[in-house]
């Protein structure tokens, strides 16, 4: 088949996303797929295609660009209100993606049998929904990591107008792909026919390190936070009460729920900057155990998991609301029979996510 992904994430970004389209697009190619890949430019993506024989095309550069609030003081907090303020009205700066997808599409003139859209960010789709997509492609499946309008681990919930901006994007969709069945929650239920559960696909043949275990009790945590919600404060405030030496390694962007704990942990928390998957696996798969803080809610999973999963170390699951400290003390102590277990792992590999995909266009 001939397929088009569409993604403003793709390698060498990391995140969910990125690793979504990326990996997808891979695999679709391994299988025996044409596979074009229109995203934004980087340079690292000649010798991307080179490897695994995807094609690039380019969106146009980002004009538009996020309010920086770097700075301190009213100017800062002004500009921080602003930034949320044109988030909120008008999801920008993302919305220029609109614009620039659906030039594209009208402007294609090869064939192909599937246009695969992946979000976040939405408007990527909103672009599809906008173009003449029906003339290069005969179906349009819209991959969403999370909900839209339905998402409700943000501090602010969508603006009313947004609900109709949906109902229109999704109503021009042929089939809508999600990870999780219970988020089908987060979408209107008129869409549900259109609805497709297929879950985040990984490359399970990545190199792991031999564990040994460590002088110390060391864990790892990879990923991002969300105030309340996967949030990091409760865990690290019972942890400055363990009189034991333990190491806690996080790998983030976000330090902003950490900083208060940075001087009271001293030198048992550890904040490293993201890096590539390869290597990531490799550290995950040194540590004693790896930390999980759940999202808190069912319409939402962390792809995280099923890393932390393949990389074969126990899995502190943190949930909202009060710290068990009985299962925090017990793996501190190595005791990890009440680690989380994931089921059924090879749904989550790779070539049989790209399957799905498959058979979804086939239908």
């Amino acid at each position: 088949m001939k397929i088009l992904l569409i993604s403003s994430h793709f390698f060498p970004l990391i995140n969910p996303r990125s690793f979504r389209a990326t990996e997808l697009a891979k695999e679709l190619v391994r299988q025996g797929n044409e596979v074009t890949v229109v995203t934004l430019h980087n340079s690292k993506h000649a010798e991307f295609s080179k490897e695994f024989n995807v094609e690039f095309k380019y969106l146009p550069d980002l004009k538009w660009k996020e309010i920086s609030i770097q700075g301190g003081g009213i100017s800062s907090k002004i500009k921080r209100g602003l930034r949320r303020t044109m988030q909120l009205v008008a999801e920008y700066p993302a919305v220029e993606l609109t614009g620039l997808v659906k030039d594209y599409i009208n402007k294609e003139n090869k064939q192909y049998d599937a246009l695969i859209s992946i979000a976040v960010p939405y408007p990527i789709h909103w672009g599809v929904a906008a173009s003449d997509w029906k003339k290069i492609a005969k179906t349009w499946i819209a991959d969403c990591g999370d909900p839209y309008y339905g998402d409700t681990s943000d501090s602010f919930k969508k603006l009313l107008h947004f609900k109709y901006v949906e109902k229109w994007a999704f109503s021009k969709m042929d089939k809508i792909a999600i990870p999780i069945e219970g988020g089908k929650k987060g979408y209107f239920k008129e869409f549900h026919d259109k609805i497709s559960i297929i879950p985040q696909g990984f490359d399970f043949n990545i190199e792991k390190s031999v564990y040994k275990k460590n002088p110390i009790p060391t864990f790892i945590y990879a990923g991002g936070f969300i105030p309340g919600y996967r949030d990091p404060q409760p865990f690290l405030e019972y942890l400055t009460k363990i009189d034991k030496e333990f190491k806690f390694i996080i790998y983030t962007k976000g330090t902003v729920l950490i900083k208060p704990f940075l001087q009271k942990l001293g030198d048992k928390i550890e904040i490293r900057e993201y890096i590539p998957r390869e290597e990531l696996m490799l550290e995950l798969s040194k540590a004693d155990f790896l930390i999980n803080i759940d999202n808190a809610e069912s319409v939402q999973s962390p792809s995280k998991l099923i890393d932390y999963k393949i990389a074969d170390r126990p899995i502190l699951n943190i949930k909202k609301g009060k710290i068990n400290e009985k299962l925090v003390n017990e793996f501190i102590d190595y005791n990890f029979e009440n680690q989380l277990n994931i089921n059924d792992l090879n749904r989550f590999d790779i070539k049989n996510v790209a399957k799905q995909f498959i058979n979804l266009i086939k239908k």
